[in-house]
C-alpha cells in the first residue's frame, strides 16, 4: 500500500473528475490524503480519503491580488504559494507519501512535489495544452494590454519568482510550468477524439476520458416526463445566476411540444423568476447526470465536466460559454459537430428556439454526439486512470 498526497484548488469542476479516482485508489489499497479548500471537505471525505484543507477566502484573494493581466494571473498562482506552500507542509509534518497527484491548474502542485521530493502526477480537468500553445496564447492575450503595463507585469513576474525560488529552493521554471503544472504522466480526463490537436499530444498524456460517479440515490421523479421532447438547460455551479436568460428560456419554449428542466443553482431565488410556464420544471439543484440520459438537448454554459457528462450519453449541445475554458469548449464542440456555439450576448427568445429545434432536428449532430459518447466510454474512465498511475507507480520500481 503506498500513501499519496492529492492536492487541488478551489472549484469542483477540478474536484468532481477526481472522486471517483481516488474511491478506485482506496479499493485498491492505496492510503490517499487530500489537500482541498474547506467548503469541499463534505465532497471528498466520503470517498474514505484524509481530508486537510486551506482557506479559500484567502487563497483567491492572494490569487486576484495582481489583476486579470495574462502574466498576473501567472503570478497569481505563485502569490497563491505563501498560502498552500506553508499549510500542507505544517499538516503533513512528520509523515511519509510515496507520489503526489496535483491538479494541473492549481500553481503550488509540481512546487510542492519539489518540496517533498516525490514522483509527481498531473490531474487535468480540461483540455491539456502543450507549452507552444501556451506561449502562443500569452503573447495573444498580451497583445491587448498597454505596452508599459505589459512590461511592469513581467517584471514583477519574474521577481515572484525569484522570490519564490529563494524561499522555497524550488525551480519555478516558466509561465506555462506554473499554470500548466507538466508532470512526467497526466491524466487527461477526455478522449483523444475530443481533445483539440489531440494525435500531436506525447504518450505522457493519457487520455481516460471522463471520470464522473453517478448518484446512488435521486429524488427527482421521471415517471411524468415527456422523455421524447426533453430539454435540459444549466449554465453549471459558478456562473448560474442568470435571471434574464432564465426568463429568455421560458419565453423561448413555453407553450412548445418540449419539456424543459431548468437547473437554475442554489443562490437563485426561484420565486423570483415570477410564473413558470407549465411545461417547465425548474430546480435550484437536479441529478444532471440522471437527466441526461433521458434528454434530447442540453443546453449549457460549457464547462469542462457539463459537456462531457452530456456526450457521454450522446446528447447533442448548445454552449453558451460563461468564462474560464468554456469558449474553448465551446469552439471544440461546434468545430467537431456534436453541437453549436451561441453568445449569449444578443440572444433573443426566437434565436434560442430556432436554434434548439436546428439542433434536435439535425441528424449529424446527434450521431457525433453518440461517436464522441463513445470515445470517451472507450477510453477507460476511473479505472483506466488507475491503471495508468499503477504503471507508473511500477515504472519507478514501487511494488506497492
Amino acid at each position: 500500500m503506498a500513501r499519496v498526497l492529492l492536492i487541488n484548488g478551489g472549484s469542483e469542476g477540478h474536484i468532481n473528475p477526481t472522486i471517483g479516482v481516488v474511491q478506485e485508489l482506496i479499493h485498491r489499497g492505496e492510503e490517499v490524503v487530500y489537500f482541498i479548500a474547506e467548503q469541499f471537505r463534505d465532497l471528498i471525505e466520503p470517498t474514505g480519503a484524509e481530508v486537510i484543507t486551506f482557506d479559500a477566502g484567502k487563497f483567491l484573494e492572494a490569487f486576484l491580488a495582481g489583476g486579470r493581466n495574462p502574466w498576473a494571473r501567472v503570478g497569481g498562482l505563485l502569490r497563491t504559494a505563501d498560502i498552500v506552500i506553508p499549510s500542507v507542509l505544517e499538516q503533513i509534518k512528520g509523515e511519509r507519501f510515496d507520489y503526489i497527484i496535483h491538479d494541473s491548474m492549481f500553481g503550488c502542485g509540481r512546487l510542492l512535489a519539489q518540496i517533498l521530493d516525490l514522483p509527481a502526477i498531473n490531474s487535468c480537468t480540461s483540455f491539456a495544452i502543450q507549452e507552444n500553445s501556451f506561449d502562443r496564447l500569452q503573447e495573444h492575450l498580451s497583445r491587448h494590454i498597454p505596452a508599459d503595463v505589459n512590461e511592469r507585469e513581467q517584471q514583477e513576474f519574474q521577481q515572484l519568482v525569484s522570490n519564490m525560488q529563494a524561499e522555497y529552493n524550488v525551480q519555478v521554471g516558466s509561465a506555462y510550468d506554473i499554470f500548466c503544472n507538466p508532470a512526467p504522466l497526466t491524466i487527461v480526463y477526455t478522449s483523444k477524439r475530443f481533445q483539440p490537436d489531440g494525435e500531436s499530444l506525447d504518450d505522457s498524456f493519457k487520455f481516460v476520458g471522463p471520470s464522473f460517479v453517478p448518484s446512488s440515490h435521486s429524488q427527482f421523479d421521471f415517471s411524468h416526463l415527456d422523455k421524447d421532447h426533453l430539454i435540459y438547460i444549466s449554465l453549471g455551479t459558478v456562473f448560474n445566476q442568470a435571471m434574464d436568460f432564465y426568463k429568455l428560456c421560458f419565453a423561448a419554449f413555453a407553450e412548445t411540444k418540449y419539456t424543459v428542466v431548468l437547473s437554475v443553482g442554489r443562490q437563485t431565488q426561484i420565486a423570483e423568476l415570477g410564473d413558470i410556464p407549465a411545461n417547465f420544471i425548474v430546480r435550484n439543484y437536479v441529478p444532471q447526470i440522471e437527466v441526461l440520459q433521458h434528454s434530447k438537448l442540453f443546453i449549457t454554459h460549457g464547462g469542462m465536466n457539463s459537456t462531457s457528462e452530456g456526450l457521454y450519453y450522446g446528447v447533442p449541445l448548445i454552449v453558451l460559454p460563461q468564462s474560464a475554458d468554456q469558449p474553448v469548449v465551446a469552439r471544440r464542440v461546434a468545430e467537431i459537430g456534436a453541437g453549436i456555439h451561441l453568445n449569449q450576448e444578443g440572444l433573443t427568445a426566437r434565436d434560442l428556439r430556432e436554434a434548439a429545434e436546428s439542433v434536435l432536428k439535425d441528424a449529424s449532430i446527434r450521431k457525433l454526439s453518440f461517436e464522441i459518447g463513445d470515445s470517451f466510454r472507450a477510453a477507460g474512465g476511473v479505472h483506466r486512470a488507475v491503471e495508468e498511475i499503477f504503471a507508473y507507480k511500477r515504472s519507478l520500481g514501487m511494488t506497492k
